[in-house]
């Protein structure tokens, strides 16, 4: 009794430890969300906290849910209109992810990201669905509150969504890599000068994108570039700089956003995230399985091999007769000590 009881208040503190850092993260990850906020001062067409939420509770477990919920409450306190709309909008905040990881985890979903239904299943139940939740919960407390007009509500919410869901996709991947990151071992130097070339030229690509020239579609060949050569690693850095020049784009009314109201500018936007996030997540996950197929094949033939070998260097059994009744060189006699 007297052991278990220092386990049980170490476990307690790590656990204490864990929730105020997920909540100290959302909230400084919310800070910088908060920049590009374009409806009420709050709402925000990237939301990383939702993409840190989801991850942590895939990498740590539903015991953090209280530090999404407290991170949400320091957030929206200045920002709600009041203190129950506030606790609302928390709790659809908190909601979101943990419906999200529980669809994940129904479906067998593995945090390294390396199948295609892992992919899909975070594009299309993590974020597409799972944030559905928060949107509709924050939007309709903004509007019973009296913040939102009733032309607004639609708009807020696609905003909304559009935030949440890419927060999801553009954040939690990159979380998720650098949670299993290694340091790279015997890398020859043109692999690094492969990836300092991508980095390049997916921030002069981003530069053109935030101008008034319509360009984004150049950063598709990057993350497919990025996908195939460094699989989730690079695909899932370089969907991040895409998506983040998009936003900018998109905040600044500059490129294919411009001379459209909110609405048709969300969805624009949601759809170009939407297709950059789905290519390099299906790409990489599409490599990888198949870089692992590859690995399964060659061990399994390097084990025949191997097991051959061993086989025909011992082989001790005698040989079966020919056609013609006769035994073959080498053939043992029989029991009774007469040939056959």
């Amino acid at each position: 009794m007297r052991a278990a009881r220092p386990e049980r208040l170490r476990r307690a503190g790590l656990a204490a430890l864990e929730i105020c850092a997920v909540a100290a993260l959302y909230y400084g990850s919310a800070t910088l969300g908060l920049v590009q906020q374009l409806v009420g001062g709050q709402v925000t067409p990237l939301w990383p906290p939702t993409g840190i939420a989801l991850a942590s509770l895939l990498l740590l477990g539903l015991r953090v849910w209280p530090g999404i919920a407290l991170g949400a409450f320091l957030v929206n306190v200045p920002l709600g209109p009041s203190i129950p709309a506030v606790l609302a909008i928390v709790a659809g905040n908190t909601l979101a992810p943990v419906c999200s990881y529980a669809l994940l985890r129904r479906t067998g979903f593995r945090t390294e990201l390396d199948r295609l239904q892992d992919a899909l299943g975070l594009i299309f139940l993590g974020a597409l669905t799972g944030m559905l939740i928060s949107a509709t919960v924050g939007s309709g407390t903004l509007a019973l509150a009296g913040a939102l007009s009733a032309e607004e509500f639609w708009p807020t919410w696609s905003v909304w969504w559009t935030g949440d869901a890419m927060g999801v996709l553009v954040v939690t991947p990159v979380l998720l890599v650098l949670r299993f990151a290694r340091r790279p071992k015997d890398v020859r130097p043109s692999r690094w000068a492969e990836g300092l070339l991508l980095l390049a030229a997916t921030i002069c690509v981003g530069f053109l994108a935030t101008g008034n020239t319509p360009l984004m579609f150049l950063g598709f060949p990057l993350l497919i570039w990025a996908a195939f050569r460094f699989q989730l690693a690079g695909a899932a850095l370089c969907a991040l700089c895409v998506v983040t020049f998009a936003i900018v784009a998109a905040a600044r009314g500059s490129g294919p956003f411009a001379g459209h109201d909110l609405l048709t500018n969300m969805i624009t936007l949601q759809a170009f995230n939407g297709s950059s996030s789905l290519t390099a997540l299906l790409v990489a996950a599409a490599v990888s399985q198949r870089n692992q197929t590859q690995n399964e094949i060659a061990r399994a033939c390097s084990l025949l091999a191997e097991m051959v070998a061993k086989a025909t260097a011992g082989d001790r059994h005698p040989r079966l007769p020919d056609r013609g009744g006769g035994t073959e060189a080498g053939e043992t006699e029989a029991d009774d000590g007469r040939p056959e």
